[in-house]
């Protein structure tokens, strides 16, 4: 959820000071970009993995401040829940062994996090939904002791006029219930990938991921159960959209958590002047520092969760870059699975983002958009509307297109052979199969419909490190 925001309390003229200097910052972003001084270096890939800490129940355990204290890892920081932690891999330029470095230090850190864990009688679990969740979870006691998550709550409500908010989700089955604070919004967790571009491809790249939302999302969903209902493969991402359903008053059609508003021309700051134009502050703090810190910018861009992010980072000289951060991908099932999950984004999106014609030039940003909701909810099943006008299903189109698409852009990026190989049959065998983790955790309920052993062999499974595919129903 971002860093954490010092301050005891919000008045008028908080707002208005900080909106001052976010109006300043955003301008100067959109300077610097067309005065160069954003990095034009390689690719750079990295990512943040959200998890659950649960207990020999199976239930979630909210302890992740004496976890955290124990572990004492610079990767690993607090969530919105007291049981969810976010763990973080180092940038790595995408050329060698990138992927496999990647993934080794995404395992050192996962069985580091279990050792700790495992002496306080707990583990952790990387997948998008808990199947034993229960509603009576997310309660405001369980919200991590975090000033900025207790004043995002304060803020949300303040601009929804104090009302509840309303969850209400058709899939399989169907969900209505009411929630009176933000913590429906911990029961989605993810494996949110980021990647540096240069500046100048930074609006091709953006729009390319918008379009490869819907065939990720169809591939990696993991998200099928909420409160015990089978919905969308991917319920969190109408989980999310309606967890912190609010908006400008003045912007009824600007949610904070969105596909967007449409494809980028030629600056990416434009990103940033939406958020400035459209979308109420927040967290109305003043943080120290000059302008080209961009810190005020990028706390609000912090408050508005678009699937696709496009974010500022500094690197170790302290030049500023622009990156994207893909979100549309939920926690688990695998290691492998993961970074497979990575892999075959960073290869599918360079192919795209510079082909020759624009692919935003053949599917309009409504059918983009059509397509990543169509496929949260049906997954490799979901038919989608393609480039060129195509209907195919989100599976034929993954393993007939994209996955040669994809692999081709990882040798364009001279990555290693062997990791190539090894992440690409990772993705064929979930594609010959039809099987991600969405489909396993259904075919797992209608066969023993036991949520419990649901979890418990999913975890089981988790830990020997196999791919989603070949693990037993």
């Amino acid at each position: 959820m971002g860093k954490e925001v010092a301050g005891s309390g919000c008045t008028a003229d908080d707002f208005e000071r900080f909106r001052r200097r976010l109006e300043e910052e955003t301008r100067h972003a959109h300077t610097a970009y067309f005065r160069g001084a954003f990095a034009s270096d390689a690719l750079v890939a990295g990512f943040e993995l959200e998890a659950w800490l649960i207990g020999q129940d199976l239930l979630p355990v909210p302890r992740n401040v004496s976890f955290l204290a124990r572990l004492d890892s610079p990767l690993v920081v607090p969530e919105l829940s007291r049981f969810n932690v976010e763990l973080n891999g180092t940038p790595q330029p995408l050329h060698g062994s990138a992927l496999s470095r990647l993934e080794s230090e995404l395992a050192a850190t996962w069985a580091q996090c279990q050792r700790v864990a495992a002496a306080d009688d707990s583990t952790l679990l990387a997948i998008g939904t808990l199947p034993t969740l229960r509603e009576e979870d997310l309660s405001l006691s369980n919200m991590s002791p975090a000033r900025r998550y207790e004043l995002l709550n304060e803020q949300i409500l303040r601009l929804r006029g104090g009302s509840p908010l309303s969850l209400n989700i058709s899939g399989i089955d169907t969900l209505s219930t009411i929630h009176s604070d933000v913590m429906l919004e911990a029961a989605t967790t993810s494996f949110q990938v980021h990647l540096q571009v240069p500046a100048g491809e930074a609006a091709r790249a953006y729009n390319a991921s918008l379009i490869l939302a819907a065939p990720l999302v169809a591939l990696a969903a993991n998200s099928p159960f909420l409160f015990e209902r089978a919905l969308w493969h991917e319920t969190r991402v109408p989980l999310f959209e309606q967890a912190v359903d609010c908006c400008d008053p003045g912007c009824p059609q600007h949610m904070r958590v969105t596909f967007g508003s449409g494809y980028l021309i030629a600056d990416p700051t434009a990103c940033f002047a939406e958020n400035l134009a459209n979308y109420a502050v927040l967290l109305p703090f003043a943080i120290a520092g000059p302008i080209e810190s961009y810190a005020h910018l990028r706390l609000h861009n912090g408050t508005i969760w678009r699937w696709n992010r496009m974010l500022i980072g500094f690197d170790d000289r302290g030049q500023p870059h622009l990156r994207i951060e893909q979100r549309v991908m939920p926690a688990g099932p695998s290691i492998v699975d993961m970074i497979a999950n990575a892999a075959f984004y960073y290869g599918t999106v360079l192919m795209l983002m510079r082909q020759p014609l624009a692919p935003e030039a053949q599917i309009s940003f409504a059918e983009a958009r059509e397509n990543f909701y169509r496929a949260a909810r049906y997954g490799l099943d979901a038919q989608l509307l393609w480039l060129g006008s195509q209907r195919v299903s989100a599976g034929e189109l993954l393993e007939q297109q994209l996955l040669p698409l994809a692999r081709a852009g990882l040798e364009r990026l001279d990555l290693s052979t062997a990791d190539v190989a090894r992440y690409m049959e990772v993705i064929a065998g979930r594609l010959r199969s039809r099987r991600n983790g969405a489909a396993w955790q259904l075919a797992h309920h209608a066969r023993h419909h036991d949520f419990a052993r649901l979890t418990a062999d999913y975890l089981d499974h988790q830990r020997h490190l196999m791919p989603v595919h070949e693990w037993p129903i």
